[in-house]
Formats: C-alpha cells, sequence, structure tokens
C-alpha cells in the first residue's frame, strides 16, 4: 500500500529521495495507546513499504511528552539500518518490519 502523500514529508538518504510519516496505526483510544512508529517508502517508485517501531510510548496528547517527535535524522537512520538489513523499497511485497527499540 502506497503512502498517502498529504501530511508525508521528503527526506533524501545517500542520494535517494524518500516520503515518511509518523504512524497513527499504533495508537488507541487513550494516552498510552501504543508505540511511537514511523512508515517510509521510495519517492520515485514506490514499492514495499518500511515500518519502524521506535519502541517509545505513543500519547495522543503531544504536550504531554516533549520527546514524542521522530526527527529527520532519525528517519534516515531507521532507512539506512533497514536497507543494510535487506530492505529492498523499489521492489513489491509486504511492508518491511524494523524494530528500533531494543537499540
Amino acid at each position: 500500500m502506497a503512502l498517502a502523500k498529504k501530511g508525508s514529508r521528503r527526506i533524501v538518504v545517500d542520494g535517494v529521495e524518500y516520503r515518511w510519516r509518523v504512524s497513527r496505526r499504533h495508537l488507541c483510544c487513550d494516552y498510552e495507546g501504543g508505540t511511537l512508529g514511523y512508515v517510509a517508502e521510495a519517492a520515485a517508485r514506490p514499492g514495499t513499504t518500511l515500518v519502524v517501531e521506535t519502541g517509545r510510548r505513543a500519547f495522543l496528547d503531544p504536550d504531554l511528552v516533549p520527546d514524542q517527535v521522530v526527527l529527520p535524522g532519525e528517519v534516515a537512520a531507521g532507512i539506512r539500518a533497514a536497507r543494510s538489513r535487506g530492505w529492498t523499497p523499489s521492489s513489491n511485497g509486504s511492508p518491511f518490519k524494523l524494530d528500533l527499540s531494543a537499540g
């Protein structure tokens, strides 16, 4: 499934353009509903989507916890880690899941 352009951000990692956005899927209806994550895909030819779990708790109200922000540098590091672990963003297939909660 392709990432919606609306609400996604552009990032260039090692000369390749990607689009990414914070994942809202794991959030529930309370203030401690899940973990913070993000999704990314190649901008030129979307294929396999990258799904990254940070392991940090997600809160629906960002004023409660000021570190509930995913920065572009974190996304770039996640994309590099996924590429080194076999993610091929231009090929078709199931989402590639990367769990960064352990480190």
